[in-house]
């Protein structure tokens, strides 16, 4: 399968970046043809231009400043997304890149008020999280990036791929056990991704 991984962050030696290249190693171990998107390294401006926001609709034009993104994005039979959670949210980058290539004509159409998937042959939506607060705070706000991956960008470019969402709560807190047992459950998931 062809494996989309979005990866936001920018420090190196984070504990993100462990899990990417666990995730990363697990999946070519099972034989899976991986594309690792590294939004940092690679320079991805997260704002949307004013021109971009002009042509957002047209589907003709909108994708040209981001063209080589909505080609790595289509060819995906699944995607995951390593980030931490910053805010409640998406680090900015990654929420600038789903602004900016999750497009009509790409992801959906815009249809009367209403959306249509585009993203036909997305199989899989993985998130792989950390949250420096615990999983009640995170449950007491609805935990936004969990709905994001889980419904949002499923009911949107995706419908029929199957979601799944790994969270490491309270990072601040986790010890080396807490962590290892963490990365060894994203091994084991991204081993067994079909």
């Amino acid at each position: 399968m062809r494996v989309l991984v979005l990866y936001a962050h920018p420090v190196e030696a984070s504990f993100c970046a462990a899990l990417r290249t666990r995730a990363v190693e697990a999946l070519e171990r099972a034989g899976h043809e991986v594309d690792l998107c590294d939004l940092y390294a690679e320079g991805f401006e997260a704002a949307m231009s004013r021109e971009e926001r002009i042509v957002y609709e047209d589907e003709a034009e909108n994708r040209k400043s981001v063209n080589q993104h909505v080609d790595r994005l289509t060819a995906a039979e699944a995607l995951v997304l390593v980030f931490p959670v910053w805010n409640f949210g998406f680090p900015a980058i990654l929420k600038g890149y789903l602004d900016r290539v999750f497009l009509p004509g790409v992801s959906f159409s815009l249809r009367q008020g209403g959306t249509r998937p585009h993203l036909t042959g997305l199989r899989r939506i993985v998130g792989i999280a950390t949250y420096g607060a615990p999983w009640w705070v995170a449950f007491f706000l609805r935990d936004p990036p969990r709905r994001m991956v889980r419904r949002v960008l499923r009911a949107i470019a995706a419908p029929r791929a199957a979601t799944e969402y790994y969270a490491l709560y309270g990072m601040d807190d986790a010890d080396d056990a807490k962590r290892q047992a963490f990365l060894d459950d994203v091994d084991a998931a991204m081993a067994r991704l079909r």
